[in-house]
């Protein structure tokens, strides 16, 4: 991981907590109770940070997800935002993936990202986040347009649940700018078939036809 921590597989940085039950995970409020803090600690160790994931969408007007919350940090602050949650009492954890960590608090899961579809979270990505007001604490969520791109370019042949997609995209669909996760996901044949459908139900909007500016003869 970038940055002056190393966090070893399974090894807690700060004060270990209990993992989730798997019978019994935590419910919504376990999950945005984890959000807060997180969100909270970043903030006050001066990390920049947004959230990212279904939480993100959340936010914006879309369903709650049943899942963990996710931020980003920039991949050059990652070993400092580490730190800081460690510091804060969260148990920080690295998993095999080499593209973001783990962070419990009180057995609810919140990753925290470097990386969204294999490319380095960087400063851009942040300044497009919007803050606002989040179960009442201000923090940068990340842009719906950039929510989007993440969702449609995780699809693969292994991973195409477009449940994963379709919510979102109905709920933000005039948030987003379709043009730009167009071209932004155009390499992923998954996503491009997913916004075809999109278009196909009305979520996404129709392509522009091509104007041909070829001078007559």
């Amino acid at each position: 991981m970038p940055g002056s921590v190393s966090i070893s597989s399974g090894t807690a940085l700060g004060v270990s907590e209990p993992l989730a039950d798997a019978e019994h995970p935590p419910d919504g409020s376990g999950r945005r109770e984890a959000l807060k803090r997180v969100a909270v600690a970043l903030r006050e160790g001066g990390v920049g940070f947004a959230l990212a994931g279904g939480y993100a969408g959340w936010a914006l007007g879309g369903p709650e997800p049943a899942n963990d919350v996710d931020f980003v940090v920039t991949q050059a602050e990652a070993g400092r935002a580490a730190e800081v949650l460690a510091e804060a009492g969260l148990d920080v954890r690295q998993p095999p993936e080499d593209w973001l960590f783990k962070v419990y608090s009180d057995g609810a899961l919140v990753d925290v990202l470097f990386r969204l579809a294999s490319e380095p979270v960087d400063d851009t990505l942040l300044g497009r986040a919007v803050e606002q007001e989040v179960l009442s604490v201000k923090m940068p969520v990340i842009d719906a347009t950039d929510l989007m791109i993440g969702k449609l370019a995780a699809l693969n042949e292994h991973a195409c649940d477009l449940a994963k997609v379709l919510p979102t995209a109905r709920a933000l669909r005039e948030k987003i700018d379709w043009s730009r996760a167009e071209a932004a996901t155009a390499w992923n044949d998954i996503a491009v078939a997913c916004l075809f459908l999109l278009r196909r139900i009305g979520v996404a909007p129709p392509r522009e036809p091509e104007v041909d500016d070829t001078p007559d003869r």
